[in-house]
Parts: C-alpha cells; structure tokens; sequence
C-alpha cells in the first residue's frame, strides 16, 4: 500500500485532491454512458385523419318517417338530411321516371335531362 502523510494537515489535502478526482471520474462515468444509450426516436406526429368520403353526384331518400315520399338529390343537397344514399345517375333518372319526387331545393332533375314535374 501507499504510505500516508503523518500529520492532519496534508491528509485533509489528500482528502479534498481525492473527492475532486472522484468526482471528475464519476462525471466521466456519465457522459460516457448518456453516449452509449441508444437515442430516443424523434417524436411522430400524429397519423393523419382518415380522409372523408368523396360526396356522390346523386342520392336518394328513401320515404320514412319525416320523409313521406323517396326524393332524389343532388350528392351535396343540404336539404338531404343524413340518410341520403349515394346511387348512379342512371339510377337517379329510372327513380324519378317511376314517380320520385325531385327535391325542391337543389332540383336535381336538371342536369339529368329530365323534364320538370308535372304540378
């Protein structure tokens, strides 16, 4: 082993160079292993809403409580409500032809050619 000084004076100087050095290798021992640790992965935003569905060129509604005849819309009708179902033009002209009401208010009859209803 080492010999130690005999008086108080330098082992109290041995003892401050001692914790200095300690502590130097501890912060040492630190920075090494924050370097050794695998990084965080960068945050991911959140994934994306899915997108809306794409709004039909014609719908039906079909008669119902509120509703007291089937009515044909446009896709984007306001005064369609939320039970519009989507259906080709084809079968937009075949529904009004068979007695279908058109709506009032977006009178998709119109760009279908047909011709207007009868009062």
């Amino acid at each position: 082993m080492y010999d130690l000084p005999p008086d108080l004076d330098r082992l109290r100087t041995l003892e401050t160079w001692l914790t200095l050095t300690l502590d130097r290798v501890r912060q040492q021992i630190k920075t090494l292993e924050q370097r050794q640790q695998p990084q965080q992965p960068a945050p991911q935003p959140p994934p994306a809403p899915p997108p809306r569905p794409r709004t039909p060129d014609w719908g039906i509604t079909e008669a119902g409580i509120g509703t007291p005849t089937t009515e044909i819309h446009r896709g984007n009708c306001w005064a369609a409500g939320k039970t519009l179902t989507p259906i080709t033009a084809e079968r937009a002209r075949n529904e009004l032809a068979d007695g279908a009401k058109s709506c009032d208010a977006c009178r998709p009859d119109r760009p279908l050619g047909m011709p207007p209803p009868q009062p």
